[in-house]
């Protein structure tokens, strides 16, 4: 999996810029299930535009997890949607959403609501409100799979039982008549996974999947998710803020912070080897039960920017401890991710070896 700078454009051939706008679009990208290109969605409203998401570019291989992780305002879940096309209104997204040789953004609506359950699907963060009170969940598992699937009420009703079976949910014939009121805040959200999957999506995005849920229910539906990409072979999207659900299920990881992507690296290496100071910060205000914590967790100072007044530069600079070291470049220059190591990528003005070295000096030792 690999990122490129917000604005550089590649060929998906060659690896050259294109020589005009747009000339990326009909071809066939690379081999990864899903590609995002120098995405940007923005909502105009009477204060001012709100950049949400402001040049994010990412890849996902099928059988690969990709965790997004970020603050709550950082462009996380307005991603998901954009990938999904279930934006509407006033939003202005650009850039490129590539899924299975196919580009989302230019294409029909009409087409991509068809890809929405057979190709990709999305397990919501609230599935009480995601759910219709009115209708039993077998019926709504029903309704979603016939929708991409021509067969009867007889067989999409046997195929709903399966999955809500095969997610966990015991006496699942008997349960498929019951209102979503009837579950579990966890059995809830197992009906989600089982209409997510009815339809063998091959891209499954997971946002704040286990919000709410007791710690021994988020377990029970991070190894589900986990056992159910193995079975299905689906690219999974994690967004979330919890970076136990990142160490948990994702090979990868990109960092998100107002908009836009600050570091992108193996899940490993986001854990032993950060080197953006806002994913420090993110680290040390995580609890850790590897080994033995002496001092008290330390926020990140500060808090998230105005989307519609972001900081000139590089945005984290107001909060960033280090931003007096880069000669002024944080306050002036937008940094673009660039690679520090094999798969690895960091948006910050900071020289590589000046970061490797206050992470050794100064900041592992506090986690």
């Amino acid at each position: 999996m690999s990122s490129q700078p917000a604005g550089e454009n590649l060929d998906w051939q060659h690896g050259t810029s294109p020589s005009a706008p747009g000339e990326l679009r009909g071809r066939r990208p690379p081999s990864s299930y899903l590609e995002v290109r120098d995405l940007r969605i923005h909502f105009p409203t009477d204060d001012g535009l709100v950049k949400a998401v402001d040049g994010l570019s990412f890849s996902l291989e099928r059988g690969k997890t990709l965790g997004i992780v970020g603050e709550s305002g950082s462009g996380k879940s307005v991603t998901s949607l954009g990938i999904m096309g279930l934006h509407r209104g006033p939003a202005d997204v650009s850039g490129e959403v590539w899924l299975d040789g196919e580009e989302l953004i230019t294409a029909d609506p009409e087409h991509v609501r068809r890809l929405r359950g057979q190709k990709m699907a999305m397990i919501f963060q609230d599935p009480l409100s995601s759910l219709h009170p009115q209708y039993t969940v077998g019926a709504q598992i029903v309704e979603a799979y016939r929708v991409h699937n021509d067969v009867s009420k007889a067989v999409a009703l046997r195929r709903a039982i399966e999955m809500l079976d095969r997610v966990g949910i015991p006496e699942a014939a008997s349960r498929a008549q019951d209102y979503p009121h009837q579950f579990s805040g966890g059995m809830r959200q197992r009906v989600m996974i089982a209409m997510s999957l009815s339809c063998d999506p091959q891209l499954l995005i997971a946002d704040e999947p286990t919000t709410a849920l007791d710690v021994t229910v988020q377990a029970q539906i991070l190894d589900l998710i986990q056992d159910l990409q193995q079975e299905f072979g689906s690219a999974v999207l994690i967004i979330t803020h919890d970076l136990g659900v990142v160490a948990e299920l994702a090979d990868d990881v990109l960092v998100m912070y107002a908009g836009r992507a600050v570091e992108h690296a193996p899940v490993t290496e986001i854990f032993e080897s950060p080197e953006h100071p806002y994913t420090w910060g993110l680290l040390s205000s995580m609890p850790r039960m590897d080994h033995e914590r002496l001092d008290r967790l330390v926020p990140i100072t500060g808090t998230p920017p105005s989307l519609i007044s972001v900081p000139t530069g590089c945005a984290f600079h107001p909060r960033c401890p280090y931003c007096d070291l880069t000669g002024g470049r944080s306050t002036t220059e937008v940094p673009q991710l660039r690679p520090t190591g094999p798969r690895h990528e960091v948006a910050c003005h900071l020289e590589p070896e000046r970061r490797r070295q206050i992470w050794r000096d100064e900041v592992k030792g506090r986690l």
